[in-house]
């Protein structure tokens, strides 16, 4: 559940067209969620498994499979913004998130232009765009933020790119906030599940407790956030799911409570949640105790540039991958 006490805020990982004409909108009237992310991943699973997307396919004989792809993905994302209208409007979050092409991760002007242009479709000011942390997509973020469009930066793994997020961010909110802008907002979406599926295997080898290495650098880039003290951007635990049955469903939203952020996770996952007494906040963590457990990593052997490099190549391939399959299953 939503935890307005601590600024607490739990969005939806899944858009998926049925879902979001039914059930969606009644876990936002009973305050289960306040906002809800999308990817291309996501998108490609709906398009290509659900028959809700048939009858307007039908109507777009013709268009390239980008086009295709963007007037379903508009539709749904619009859909998504009003459901949560009145969440937005009350101040409660409210966002929907959209990511641009994962093909332009590289490309500042073309990430600008096509983030303008997806948020002006859409016609919702409660979008976020939602931009990859590469060096390209830093300066496309500040640009985006100036003339008041709400931003996820996506793909975080490493503090660096957390700190460059937030210096990125600053400029942008400040540029719009001086010429009377009046609401802007951002999150840093800091990917945590696929530490521990990367590096568990070898961590049990060594005697190290596993499943730890997403929740303690989660915490590392909480704090640093936190400690810049910029309200309007926040820290957002995303790649919430866990993978088999060796941890509970929902431990990755449990294990990074923390006020003053949001948890974005799948269905199942916020299922398990609500299903339980919440607990108390498990953030912040002392940063002597996380600096001790990267400590016992790199005595034995774990390079943590070697992998915030890995994860983030594995992200962006796995993006442009999903985005590609399904651009080809619309020709």
């Amino acid at each position: 559940m939503v935890n307005r006490d601590i600024n607490f805020s739990l969005w939806l990982d899944f858009v998926e067209r049925d879902y979001l004409k039914n059930a969606f909108s009644a876990w936002v009237e009973k305050g289960i969620i306040n906002g809800a992310t999308s990817n291309p991943s996501i998108f490609a699973s709906a398009i290509t498994t659900s028959p809700a997307y048939q009858e307007q396919l039908a109507s777009l004989k013709g268009k390239s499979p980008k086009e295709k792809y963007e007037a379903l993905a508009i539709d749904d994302i619009r859909t998504a913004a009003q459901a949560l209208r009145e969440s937005y409007d009350e101040g409660n979050d409210g966002y929907i998130s959209i990511e641009v092409d994962p093909f332009l991760s590289n490309d500042t002007q073309g990430t600008i232009e096509e983030g303008k242009r997806l948020f002006a479709a859409i016609d919702e000011p409660n979008v976020m765009i939602k931009v990859p942390a590469t060096n390209a997509g830093y300066a496309a973020m500040t640009e985006l933020l100036a003339i008041g469009i709400s931003v996820n930066a996506t793909l975080i793994f490493s503090p660096d790119q957390a700190k460059r997020c937030l210096k990125a961010m600053k400029e942008g909110i400040d540029t719009f906030s001086n010429e009377g802008g009046c609401r802007v907002e951002a999150v840093i979406s800091v990917f945590v599940s696929r530490f521990d599926r990367l590096l568990d295997p070898d961590l049990e080898k060594e005697g190290i407790e596993v499943a730890k290495t997403g929740i303690y650098n989660a915490a590392k880039i909480y704090n640093l956030i936190e400690k810049n003290h910029t309200p309007s951007v926040r820290t957002l635990f995303a790649s919430t799911g866990v993978k088999g049955d060796n941890l509970p469903t929902d431990y990755y939203i449990r294990e990074l409570l923390a006020p003053h952020s949001v948890n974005t996770a799948p269905l199942a996952t916020i299922e398990a949640y609500i299903a339980k007494k919440e607990t108390a906040p498990k953030l912040p963590i002392e940063d002597d105790v996380i600096n001790g457990y990267f400590t016992k990593l790199a005595d034995n052997g774990f390079d943590m540039d070697e992998v915030y490099a890995t994860l983030l190549k594995d992200g962006l391939e796995a993006f442009e991958k999903a985005f590609e399959e399904m651009l080809d299953s619309l020709k």
